[in-house]
């Protein structure tokens, strides 16, 4: 049996999950309300606070989807009681990040023009300080998503370590030329 299907998902207080048709679950917690729909295959119950999803076979595919299925769950149900969060740091002279209408993102990182970014909706982004752009939302998903397209405006580069980062991320940096 798969070692992350097996486990139940508690419900905290204060969080619902409800099973519809064809495997649409809704989560309801204090943040918000996530739905996903899963393969209908997997079978989820909910019973006295806990959440269990079970598999009809032991293929191949069906061990696969068992895992994948209450991992997703349980990302579902930490998001709407806690919420994700993820910090970018921003390295270099002159590069900086600021809010423009509280719905884009403006980031000077080198570039000859400031790249605009525009927010998703249900994601809010905060920038305490210009060299830190702080991304949350109830969705694990967009979350990391629009974290990774930030990010992806400007790499950390090994030579000078020069870039937007994840708070925590290793940069291996590179020597660069040297004389002989």
């Amino acid at each position: 049996m798969s070692r992350v299907g097996k486990l139940a998902i508690q419900v905290p207080a204060g969080a619902s999950v409800v099973v519809g048709k064809q495997n649409l679950v809704t989560v309801k917690g204090p943040k918000g309300t996530l739905e996903f729909s899963f393969h209908t295959d997997m079978k989820i119950e909910v019973a006295n606070n806990e959440v269990s999803v079970t598999r009809p076979s032991d293929s191949l595919r069906h061990r696969a989807l068992h895992g994948t299925t209450r991992a997703l769950l349980n990302n579902m149900v930490k998001g709407v009681t806690e919420g994700y969060t993820k910090i970018l740091d921003i390295k270099g002279v002159g590069y900086r990040a600021s809010l423009k209408d509280s719905s884009t993102l403006v980031v000077s990182v080198g570039y000859s023009n400031p790249v605009e970014v525009v927010i998703p909706e249900g994601l809010t982004v905060e920038t305490p300080i210009n060299t830190e752009i702080h991304i949350k939302g109830i969705d694990k998903q967009a979350v990391g998503e629009f974290a990774a397209n930030v990010r992806k405006i400007r790499q950390p580069e090994p030579y000078l370590g020069k870039g937007i980062r994840y708070r925590g991320e290793y940069v291996r940096r590179k020597e660069g030329k040297t004389a002989k």
